[in-house]
């Protein structure tokens, strides 16, 4: 080059020159601006299901705890009810053993245990209730977080076949990767939508 105005062109410049006109030696270059982007977006979904999938995860997780929680709970109560109905049945027998004087002190208490026995059974029942709830929703942030990996999973062989495309120029190759993120989108749309 001068500074006069004339312009020598090097191989190099040519084939540069030629390539940002879309020129020889870059017939290919659509397809690989288009599995670029491809790539781009699908990785950034992908991140993004698999964030999701972290979550239900930890949501199921934490919803099993309380399910075990709350049958603990309802086994305390149980217990209790049991304490309740032995120290029933002993005033029955302490009534029936007792003197006709003593037998109205004993049947007041065993009406009172059984008072307290409903009591404690209606408060068991619904702890047990709770623990079905929680183990329900643990059950189904589980199978949305399979979703949420199945998802993903197709997700990351779309972008491992979106480098194969590249590196083999196949067609087929780039249809299957556009399958693929397709079905990844689906599944991770049918995790959305909880089915």
């Amino acid at each position: 080059m001068s500074g006069h105005g004339f312009h020598v062109h090097g191989p190099h410049d040519h084939e540069l020159e030629h390539a940002q006109q879309g020129g020889h030696g870059n017939e290919h270059s659509g397809m690989i601006n288009q599995i670029a982007m491809f790539t781009a977006i699908v990785a950034t979904i992908g991140a993004l299901f698999g964030y999701m999938g972290g979550a239900t995860q930890a949501n199921a997780g934490l919803y099993k705890n309380n399910a075990a929680i709350k049958k603990t709970e309802a086994s305390n109560q149980w217990n209790f009810f049991q304490a309740k109905s032995t120290k029933q049945s002993l005033s029955e027998l302490a009534r029936d053993l007792a003197p006709d004087g003593k037998k109205a002190f004993y049947q007041a208490k065993i009406e009172r245990y059984e008072k307290e026995k409903n009591d404690i059974k209606v408060g068991a029942d619904k702890l047990e209730a709770e623990a079905t709830q929680w183990d329900k929703k643990s059950d189904e942030q589980m199978h949305q977080h399979h979703r949420w990996a199945q998802s993903t999973t197709v997700l990351q062989v779309c972008i491992a076949l979106a480098a194969i495309a590249l590196l083999t120029k196949k067609k087929w190759l780039e249809v299957a990767m556009f399958a693929a993120g397709g079905i990844g989108l689906v599944v991770g749309v049918l995790a959305a939508l909880h089915i």
